[in-house]
């Protein structure tokens, strides 16, 4: 590659700068351009609470993740897959283990030692950053505008652009989804930013809130419905003062949304003893002791926590059946409204973005050759456990391995 070929990545996270390491590592010139005073601060914000960078589910299963994007997503995938990003991240010096759920943590559990020595190689690939550089769009000979730290407006031009600017979840460190007005100006098709892997709203009664805020609900089954059937997962969702967050509410990001588009609500049915049928509930129950308050006869037969009781006394307004078989059926069944998600900038991630319609299969934009976008900026959505982190590496390499074949053709 010709040491006077130059490119211009927009976007210091993930996506972006696994781009410009392939840029650079091809001898093309590369400079970095982002908003904030530094890099991958999305990167570290994530891996705070134990960098979860990959999972070690099996190919076959892990691209269904992605739902209807996966096919497009498919390539990159294959191309720069789980065993290629922890084999990258033992180069960094940084050995990775699979956790009992399958997912994949750096053997330091921190995203900050990766970071450093990730930056380090950038430096030694002869990477320039610039940062406090917001990208405004494009000028009428279509070159880039961006705004300084100061206010001051500059243009830069290049041989090829990776854009790298994420959705528009966690602001506060860079992904605001600012450019969206600019690439639909261009006419480039982008579909709505929304949360994904989001909280929802709760109308909890201040009694069960004051009482229960923070408490997990532990072991429980959670169904929601939407236009395709039900859709159930399990896990420990938390108790929020505003509603209930957690992995398994924000496993059903994609079923509450859609129940939400066209209800205004999303009706949630947790199994608060998923693991036991309802006539054994009912046995158990039967047992209760003459001088048991409700409270100890639930804790005393079945098991229930506090806060699941508090949950069945907030579902029936405080008023549980003494039936045994009904109460059984509501321990089995018990259903919570939520009445809207989180806002965005509460979620972990975003649907949504540039259409794969808009892109050829290296993911380069069909109206601006030479232009290609990687990331969360893409339509796609995912939940927790990895694939978020895979997907936006995997886009970033397929986009630089885009724009190096461009600059060969």
């Amino acid at each position: 590659m010709s040491p006077t070929r130059s490119a211009t990545v927009i976007g210091g996270g993930p996506a972006g700068l696994i781009a410009a390491e392939l840029l650079a590592g091809a001898g093309i010139t590369v400079t970095v351009y982002d908003h904030k005073p530094s890099v991958g601060r999305k990167f570290v914000l994530a891996g705070r609470s134990g960098m979860n960078i990959t999972n070690s589910e099996p190919m076959s299963s892990f691209v269904t993740n992605y739902g209807p994007a996966a096919p497009r997503l498919q390539a990159a995938l294959d191309g720069f897959g789980p065993e290629d990003l922890r084999a990258w991240c033992a180069g960094l010096g940084e050995s990775t283990y699979v956790g009992s759920s399958g997912r994949v943590f750096p053997a330091s559990f921190r995203a900050t030692p990766l970071l450093r020595a990730w930056l380090r190689r950038l430096g030694d690939l002869g990477v320039r950053f610039v940062n406090r550089a917001r990208w405004l769009g494009w000028d009428a000979d279509e070159v880039h505008r961006f705004a300084g730290a100061d206010g001051h407006e500059f243009t830069v031009a290049s041989d090829v652009t990776v854009f790298a600017l994420g959705g528009a979840s966690w602001p506060r460190v860079g992904s605001d989804g600012g450019w969206v007005t600019e690439f639909r100006r261009a006419g480039i098709s982008v579909s709505p930013l929304r949360p994904a892997n989001v909280g929802v709203r709760v109308a909890w009664s201040t009694d069960f809130v004051d009482r229960y805020e923070g408490e997990p609900l532990k072991n429980v089954s959670i169904t929601a419905r939407s236009a395709d059937g039900d859709h159930t997962v399990r896990g420990d969702p938390v108790v929020t003062r505003s509603g209930l967050e957690g992995g398994p509410i924000y496993a059903l990001s994609v079923p509450i949304r859609e129940s939400m588009d066209l209800n205004g609500m999303c009706e949630l049915a947790f199994d608060l003893h998923p693991d036991q049928s309802v006539d054994r509930l009912i046995e158990r129950l039967a047992r209760r002791r003459p001088k048991d308050s409700t409270t100890t006869w639930l804790r005393r037969s079945i098991g229930l926590h506090p806060v699941m009781i508090g949950l069945l006394r907030e579902a029936t307004g405080n008023e549980l059946p003494t039936d045994l078989d009904r109460l059984g059926a509501l321990v089995k069944h018990v259903t919570i409204r939520a009445v809207a998600t989180m806002p965005i900038d509460r979620a972990i991630s975003t649907a949504g973005g540039v259409m794969f319609s808009e892109l050829d299969a290296s993911l380069m934009l069909l109206r601006r050759p030479g232009t290609f976008v990687a990331g969360e900026m893409l339509d796609w959505e995912a939940p927790t456990g990895g694939y978020l982190l895979q997907a936006s590496f995997s886009t970033g390499v397929a986009a630089a391995r885009g724009a190096i074949a461009y600059l060969q053709s």
